[in-house]
């Protein structure tokens, strides 16, 4: 799993206001993915206190507290920062009494307020979190999105991925990463892929260098995370070599414990690669939609040995 995030990083993606800029954020970094809604310990139970999440007070934490007597919330309101979490959020347009935030300020426990409901930000910031800790590998290939589905082009360095990569975005389709392709296991059937932040938007052709792809080709032709739905493995063709003609059986190729669909493609001089590659997307979506053209064929064939036997 990914080791941790900045704090910094979240409150920025999730437009948090900071009603503690005493605190210092910059060394705060979150570690698991989950969050939790404060309830039992505001009560003052403490037992099994998950203290290393994020913490949420939603509007019912929030009227709970404001009908509580002071001198049994300022033991509660100790104790609950005492823990000292990554940071505490206030949602649905409430904000944190004068006496929480001393005692954050004193702890060193950041404060955050945002307007959200609470359910619709809990699962926001659920989701960004489990992308973002999700067990994490960098592996050797070109990530594109080809007609909503994400190919990721694999074989040896100078097979031609990248050059196959800039046809298919000069024929409108868009590019994740070139070269690195990180990949993060955001659930047992899931896999997204990212390009890192040093290398994003960037390609690299053989014989003319380094090409920008948001700056030569435009926003709409780059994209920041793409799930992995196909994997085109690029090799030499070798004549000695039997390759499957008909697919009618599924190989597959596994990263972090998912399997995702995996072809082997020749490439022999000739070959326009990138028509290659949008056909193997839109028939890998005709797949999952149900269509099997190899598949009908296989019937078809047997359909009429079937006839010619009758006759």
């Amino acid at each position: 799993m990914a080791s941790s995030v900045a704090l910094t990083k979240m409150v920025e993606k999730m437009n948090l206001k900071n009603v503690t800029p005493e605190v210092d954020l910059s060394q705060i970094r979150i570690t698991v993915p989950d969050i939790n809604r404060a309830a039992l310990q505001l009560a003052g139970y403490f037992e099994h206190f998950t203290s290393e999440r994020v913490q949420i007070i939603g509007y019912v934490e929030y009227t709970y507290l404001m009908g509580l007597p002071k001198e049994e919330k300022l033991p509660v309101y100790e104790r609950f920062v005492s823990y000292k979490s990554p940071c505490i959020i206030y949602t649905t347009r409430t904000k944190p009494e004068e006496e929480l935030l001393q005692f954050a300020i004193q702890y060193g426990v950041p404060v955050f307020i945002t307007d959200k409901e609470t359910s619709a930000f809990s699962a926001e910031l659920q989701r960004w979190l489990n992308v973002e800790l999700a067990p994490c590998i960098s592996i050797h290939g070109v990530l594109v999105d080809v007609y909503g589905e994400g190919v990721l082009i694999m074989g040896e360095s100078g097979i031609g991925k990248s050059e196959a990569a800039l046809e298919l975005i000069r024929r409108g389709h868009r590019l994740i990463s070139d070269d690195v392709v990180e990949i993060r296991k955001v659930s047992d059937v899931s896999l997204v892929g990212s390009a890192p932040d040093i290398t994003r938007h960037f390609i690299e052709v053989r014989g003319i260098g380094i090409i920008n792809v948001k700056t030569l080709y435009g926003v709409e032709a780059v994209k920041n995370t793409q799930t992995i739905d196909i994997v085109i493995k690029l090799e030499e063709w070798d004549k000695d070599k039997e390759y499957d003609r008909l697919g009618l059986e599924e190989e597959y190729i596994e990263f972090l414990g998912n399997r995702v669909v995996c072809h082997s493609l020749p490439i022999r001089p000739g070959r326009n690669l990138a028509i290659i590659l949008e056909a193997a997307a839109v028939n890998h979506r005709q797949k999952k939609m149900g269509y099997n053209a190899a598949q009908e064929l296989y019937n078809r064939v047997q359909q009429n040995l079937t006839r010619k036997r009758e006759q």
